[in-house]
């Protein structure tokens, strides 16, 4: 593989060759596809010396070695006069080597046999001078041409020089691309190694080609092109006046749309001196501090902006007045219950008020739950959770303990245990009914506080209860 880096190498140079003055319009190619090597051209024998290099010039399945792989790049450049260029590198792995030995068993008649030579690496350097013929025969598509020139080749473990002339044929699929065939007799003169042979190589690729000396394409060359990039007029040396109004693009703040001279090719079409380009309303006249857009209840809120156009509100309300749902003068935004009256000292919340305790009382002391478990004892349950939530929803800015309380039946660490059970079950219902987290705190007191004799059924029963009580 040592040799490989001369390959590219060699490439890289003729691609930092410095630049000359251009003589055609995409002056540079670079090509890259698949080479086969035919070494049959110098294994002698045959009757003369045109039977042994074309009598079998396409046998691809005895004689080609194909590297089945990108395996040859090449660099070009035209120099004038249809005259090209150019230096190709390549490589190719030799599987198929023909010698004449007419003694030989499976020779083709002619003493020519093909062995495998062991996978030998081919690595070839090339330089050529080519002509092609597409101008002269007027065509846009095919470029027929011939080349003449020389190269070195590394075969294993000989290297040698060539003398090289060879056809080429390439289909322009567009201006720039095409698709290459070629084919290369390189001609060795030292015939005392046996693997410093003549042979033929095989190209087949796509070429591209570039260096145009226009560009954008506008028909103004690029060393008279104030804007070589971009497609533009000849009246303005190449620059382009995208909307027409004779301000070049460049120049033209509103490129795309025509304008007038004195605001730099921009309109304004409601003609309030601001550009369409910097007024958010263009097509209604408007306050310059409103970027062009009219404030017709003058609160500072642009009629586009403000939700309220013919009523004065603040901005951080989109131009409307604060809402007040409730109506007890307690702006929403500063209402901690908006949609329930309450004074302004309690935030616009209600202030819980002693009917509204004793209706939580009533419902949480009839919220029974099975002996010795924290679960619902009664199937109304719900619809007393759900009276409960009602309630404490007028009340957002005040917090509520919920107390679980047992029976005396079992020890007094399992009913404390019990009793916190149950309140954070109750609580928790009602967290899932919409009751703020940050409203309720949970409390168990076990059997310590009962309402009623424990050495009745019926008394038990009362006892597994909870409380609602006001922390504030």
């Amino acid at each position: 593989m040592k040799h490989l880096n001369k390959l590219f190498v060699a490439v890289l140079m003729a691609m930092g060759v410095s630049s000359q003055a251009q003589d055609s319009n995409n002056p540079w190619a670079i090509a890259f596809g698949v080479n086969a090597v035919d070494t049959r051209t110098s294994a002698g024998g045959g009757n003369n010396w045109l039977d042994r290099h074309f009598s079998q010039p396409f046998d691809v399945k005895n004689n080609w070695n194909i590297l089945p792989s990108v395996s040859y790049l090449s660099v070009s450049r035209y120099v004038g006069s249809n005259f090209t260029v150019g230096l190709q590198g390549s490589v190719n792995k030799i599987d198929k080597l023909v010698t004449f030995d007419p003694t030989a068993p499976g020779h083709d008649g002619r003493g020519m046999i093909v062995t495998n030579p062991g996978d030998l690496m081919y690595y070839g350097i090339d330089g050529k001078v080519k002509y092609s013929f597409m101008n002269l025969i007027k065509s846009q598509v095919i470029d027929p041409s011939l080349h003449l020139g020389g190269g070195y080749t590394f075969l294993g473990d000989s290297s040698f020089g060539t003398v090289n002339a060879g056809a080429g044929l390439a289909f322009w699929v567009s201006q720039n691309v095409g698709i290459e065939l070629g084919t290369t007799y390189k001609k060795a003169f030292d015939s005392s190694d046996p693997l410093q042979r003549s042979h033929f190589q095989h190209t087949a690729g796509v070429v591209f080609k570039f260096g145009g000396k226009d560009t954008d394409g506008d028909g103004v060359y690029d060393k008279d092109d104030a804007c070589p990039e971009v497609a533009g007029l000849k009246q303005f040396n190449g620059c382009p006046d995208t909307d027409g109004d004779g301000i070049i693009d460049s120049e033209d703040a509103c490129p795309e749309v025509a304008g007038l001279a004195s605001l730099k090719g921009c309109p304004d079409a409601d003609g309030d001196g601001i550009t369409d380009a910097e007024d958010a309303c263009p097509n209604v006249a408007g306050l310059a501090s409103l970027k062009g857009c009219p404030d017709a209840d003058k609160d500072g809120v642009a009629d586009k902006d403000d939700k309220c156009p013919n009523v004065a509100g603040p901005k951080e309300n989109a131009g409307c007045p604060w809402p007040d749902t409730d109506k007890d003068g307690v702006a929403d935004k500063d209402d901690a219950c908006p949609e329930v009256a309450g004074p302004a000292s309690n935030k616009g919340c209600p202030e819980v008020t002693p009917e509204a305790m004793d209706q939580l009382k009533s419902q949480a002391r009839f919220i029974y739950f099975n002996s010795g478990k924290s679960t619902f004892k009664s199937a109304d349950v719900p619809k007393r959770l759900d009276a409960m939530a009602a309630l404490l929803k007028n009340y957002a800015n005040s917090e509520f303990l919920i107390e679980g309380h047992t029976d005396s039946d079992g020890s007094e660490a399992f009913n404390q245990k019990l009793s916190e059970a149950r309140a954070a079950v109750v609580k928790n219902a009602l967290l899932d009914r919409g009751i703020s987290p940050s409203k309720l705190k949970s409390v168990g007191y076990g059997e310590t506080m009962p309402i009623a004799t424990n050495k009745t059924a019926a008394g038990k029963a009362l006892n597994r209860r909870t409380e609602v009580k006001l922390i504030k």
